[in-house]
């Protein structure tokens, strides 16, 4: 099959946090600002959202439920349940903590769980209209059973995480920075060490920013370009990039795989007027078809 990039959701603000859900076959992501979550199912085409009372920076589906979800609103983790419906109610289930309360203006930006079902998720400063951010004011934290932990702190922009049990490591992106950084992860408590940068937008002449991340089953890291209407393929061992795969939007905000064969790149994208008008079909979802990679389930949250 020839690569092919195709739009599946209409343009939508601040497009993030895609995540595929391999039971129910269906892509669930948010729109930040616009405060909704969404669920899009490749094999009829319907999409359905709903909206929540703040901005919401990430969905993760909770391990053994068919309705219920891990969500960062604003500053809170909080479960969740939706039926999927469009503009259906939501059910707030259970708070789980709220972080960063010395920094009332900041938010949670994105967030996944790890192979163990773990979340890490992180915050980022307040962004004024003009796209200037509060530098390192964000931290990225574990929430497990035990607790939520602070991971690191002095972070800008919060993006990126993906893990690779082989090489025992975690990537993370703090997306100013960037650059993305590699750490030592131990599966069993969760805990990182050894930060390491393996890969520099600057030094490799790359215009943009780092934001979400994936991983593929050979171990290269799939990267959205935010102002860089790109996914970029790099092997984080050799630090190069290995494809280069051009998205008809600026702002490309992250990435999953999925599918039946969990062959498909799911690509969410942001419209966001900061310096420049971005006209359709920016914001919009896309996925891309014929890499030739698969990648991994997407872990789901687990509260015990």
């Amino acid at each position: 099959m020839s690569l092919s990039v195709q739009k599946i959701v209409d343009p939508t603000l601040l497009g993030e946090g895609p995540h595929w859900d391999d039971k129910q076959q269906a892509l669930y992501f948010v729109d930040i600002n616009l405060k909704s979550i969404n669920k899009y199912v490749p094999a009829t085409g319907a999409h359905t959202k709903t909206f929540l009372e703040g901005r919401v920076g990430f969905i993760v589906p909770v391990d053994g439920t068919d309705d219920q979800f891990v969500v960062g609103v604003e500053r809170k983790f909080l479960i969740i349940q939706w039926d999927g419906e469009n503009d259906s109610k939501v059910k707030v289930v259970k708070e789980l903590g709220e972080v960063d309360q010395d920094v009332p203006t900041n938010r949670i930006n994105d967030g996944k769980a790890d192979p163990k079902g773990r979340l890490y998720a992180g915050t980022m400063g307040h962004e004024d209209s003009l796209g200037n951010f509060a530098m390192e004011k964000g931290s990225l934290y574990r929430l497990d059973r035990r607790g939520i932990v602070k991971m690191c702190s002095g972070v800008s922009i919060s993006n990126g995480l993906a893990w690779d049990l082989r090489e025992k490591a975690m990537y993370y992106n703090d997306s100013l920075e960037g650059k993305i950084r590699r750490y030592d992860y131990d599966v069993d408590t969760g805990d990182i060490s050894n930060l390491k940068y393996i890969f520099d937008f600057k030094k490799n002449n790359i215009d943009g920013f780092p934001d979400g991340m994936t991983i593929d089953t050979d171990g290269n890291l799939w990267v959205a370009n935010f102002d860089g209407s790109c996914v970029l393929k790099i092997d984080p061992k050799a630090g190069s990039v290995l494809q280069k795969i051009p998205i008809p939007a600026k702002q490309v905000t992250s990435v999953t795989f999925g599918g039946t064969n969990l062959d498909v790149l799911f690509v969410t994208t942001a419209s966001m007027n900061i310096k420049e008008e971005q006209k359709p079909p920016c914001g919009s979802t896309f996925m891309v078809l014929g890499l030739g990679v698969k990648g991994h389930p997407n872990d789901k949250f687990k509260l015990s």
